[in-house]
């Protein structure tokens, strides 16, 4: 299995951790222990693992993020698979400078196209967008190693 893949894989197990634990508030450990047991690479775990708890802990902030960007919209008429892949992507963007923030995006937008509706890839894709251009903007993209991939190409080719 190609890491790509592989690390879509282990996406997908967190989305499903996270909704999981949104719907029953169970044991958050014993819901992580239980999705990643077959995960057999270590450093797939962690990176799960991570981004949960990240997501989790950081559950205001995204959100905050994702309501400055829903002209009109309530938080709750979002859908949760949605709302819950929203937060990772932006978690993504801001907590893990190694993955290049277009491999973010493009990974929670694909896993929209198997588990949520139609629209959902463009909704996610209009938002997340918008999160990287004032990121950027701001000088709030921490990105290093594989994570300035995006950048290093665009120098290397500037559009003309």
């Amino acid at each position: 299995m190609t890491q790509r893949f592989k690390r879509r894989t282990v996406r997908e197990k967190t989305l499903q951790i996270l909704y999981a634990y949104t719907m029953n508030k169970e044991s958050l450990s014993a819901l992580i222990d239980g999705m990643l047991s077959d995960v057999p690479d270590k450093a797939d775990r962690d990176y799960a693992n991570d981004l949960v708890n990240r997501v989790i802990i950081h559950k205001d902030e995204l959100d905050k993020m994702i309501k400055e960007r829903v002209d009109n919209w309530e938080m709750n008429r979002i859908a949760l698979i949605d709302k819950l892949l929203l937060r990772m992507g932006i978690c993504e963007l801001l907590y893990f400078p190694d993955i290049p923030p277009k491999v973010s995006i493009n990974e929670v937008i694909e896993i929209a196209k198997i588990y949520s509706t139609a629209g959902s890839g463009k909704f996610i894709n209009g938002i997340l967008d918008a999160v990287l251009s004032e990121l950027k903007d701001a000088g709030k993209l921490n990105k290093t190693g594989r994570g300035l991939m995006e950048e290093s190409i665009s120098k290397q080719f500037p559009k003309k």
